[in-house]
């Protein structure tokens, strides 16, 4: 049995009856007594605390790093202003999506976080491919995200300097005496922020948020229905080493100059589908009773043709029903498609539409 790792809240999730899973080799909470429709409605009405210490936290250091990421990622990342984040993924020879990440400037370094499963793939692509770039991955740190409606005053309660980032912002500054690094964004499709802070006193600070009256824990099966509403991929299941970033309607992600010039891994697929179109894409799906839709389910058009599959699907508390994301034919991909999902060997009729599913309600 291979060892499970432990984040530095994993006391203080016990403490609170965490029901502990593993989770890409870690204990995490799935869950805690209030349960997932409750801190799931908690992160849409008002704040939740989620633990992402599994993720991997890496520093870049050294001279032009932003444009030698470009020539592992898509994105224009040697234009990134300090104090700037940016959605972006690693690209395979074919086009593929190794993983997705952020990666945020951050004055004299780069900071960059990375899936947790893929923390053993990424870094070493990075120290092989980033020449005269030093990868420092980072163990020392734990990574919480307050994400909702609320988030603003309970993170602003300890720290004024938060209430001043917008979207995709990123600063340093001290939370209770300890420096943090501070980030606003987050996978739940809510407002919030991504914090950074020292191991020795991330219980104490996590401590401080949930004193909050309006902040409450919140574990992975809440994390996951909140960014199926908000139409954000999880790797491994909506996107994996095959998809293309534009399969994946992630053309959103590529800044126009690297859209032009390429210079990236896979460029040639990836401007071909941008130029004609992909064969398949990622839609929403609504299935029209009551059965959710889950990973695998094959999807078949109106007339019985097998047009796809679905990739992500369970029950969208704030939809008040089963809600999936999944790829079909392009030419099927239009919303208001009236399509069947086979779901125990029978058709069940779903309709394509648009994501996200709910409004996205980030501070711009």
């Amino acid at each position: 049995m291979t060892d499970v790792k432990r984040t530095p809240l994993y006391d203080l999730h016990v403490e609170l009856g965490g029901k502990m899973v593993d989770f890409a080799g870690w204990e995490m909470p799935v869950q805690y007594p209030a349960g997932i429709m409750a801190e799931h409605n908690q992160c849409r009405e008002k704040a939740a605390l989620f633990d992402v210490s599994h993720m991997g936290q890496v520093i870049l250091c050294g001279d032009a790093v932003g444009e030698k990421l470009e020539t592992l990622c898509p994105q224009a990342y040697a234009t990134l202003k300090e104090g700037k984040a940016r959605y972006g993924f690693f690209t395979n020879a074919n086009g593929g999506i190794m993983d997705d990440l952020i990666v945020s400037n951050a004055g004299d370094q780069y900071f960059v976080v990375v899936n947790a499963a893929l923390r053993h793939q990424d870094i070493p692509h990075m120290r092989d491919n980033l020449d005269g770039v030093e990868v420092i991955e980072i163990f020392d740190r734990a990574l919480v995200a307050v994400q909702g409606p609320a988030a603003e005053n309970v993170v602003g309660a300890l720290c004024s300097a938060a209430r001043d980032l917008k979207f995709m912002e990123t600063t340093v500054a001290e939370i209770n005496g300890v420096e943090c690094r501070i980030s606003r964004l987050g996978y739940t499709g809510e407002d919030g922020y991504e914090i950074s802070i020292p191991e020795d006193k991330a219980i104490e600070i996590t401590r401080a948020f949930l004193a909050h009256e309006d902040c409450e824990p919140a574990g992975l099966g809440a994390r996951d229905s909140l960014r199926l509403e908000a139409g954000l991929c999880l790797y491994g299941n909506d996107i994996d080493q095959t998809t293309s970033p534009i399969e994946a309607s992630l053309g959103w992600a590529i800044q126009k100059r690297r859209k032009e010039e390429g210079g990236f891994p896979g460029a040639a697929r990836i401007q071909r589908e941008l130029a004609e179109g992909p064969a398949r894409k990622l839609v929403g799906i609504k299935p029209a009773g009551r059965a959710p839709a889950r990973q695998g389910v094959e999807i078949q058009s109106a007339n019985g043709a097998s047009i796809g599959q679905i990739t992500s699907g369970g029950f969208g508390p704030t939809v008040g029903g089963p809600v999936a994301m999944g790829y079909v034919s392009a030419g099927h991909a239009e919303p208001g498609e009236t399509v069947n999902l086979i779901i125990r060997g029978k058709p069940q009729p779903a309709e394509i539409v648009a994501l996200p599913f709910v409004k996205q309600n980030y501070k711009r």
